[in-house]
């Protein structure tokens, strides 16, 4: 068995159009539209380089599910190829308060430098430049 990338996680939420709204508006991410495994429902999800976050929303989420699938619970760690001083700026610029960073961390392949921050639902955010 050989795993070569992640493709999609699945973020459990309060709202859909908030949290599209925060992922576009504040990283960057664009908002697509697709058709779920019946060929009826629309869904929607967070698209960035090669991955993107599906969304369900906590009321009904999607089977199948999280044994527990709960908004607020998940803490991700994004990549960006920009300075973190410029990413930081943005950031607060757009009314998110940062609460931790930046700091250094140890990434997949090395040493990197984070900022924290939170979405809508209490996730934590974990936004990182690796260090060159």
């Amino acid at each position: 068995m050989l795993i070569s990338r992640l493709d999609h996680l699945v973020l459990t939420v309060t709202s859909i159009s908030r949290t599209c709204d925060f992922y576009n508006r504040v990283l960057g991410m664009e908002v697509v539209t697709f058709t779920g495994a019946d060929n009826r429902e629309k869904r929607k999800a967070l698209k960035f380089g090669q991955q993107k976050i599906n969304l369900h929303s906590v009321k009904c989420p999607l089977e199948p599910h999280a044994r527990q699938p709960q908004a607020g619970s998940a803490d991700i760690c994004l990549i960006t190829p920009l300075a973190l001083p410029l990413v930081m700026q943005h950031i607060q610029q757009e009314g998110v308060i940062i609460e931790q960073g930046p700091v250094p961390r140890t990434g997949a392949t090395g040493p990197l430098t984070s900022i924290y921050f939170r979405d809508p639902d209490g996730n934590l955010i974990e936004v990182s430049s690796y260090d060159l």
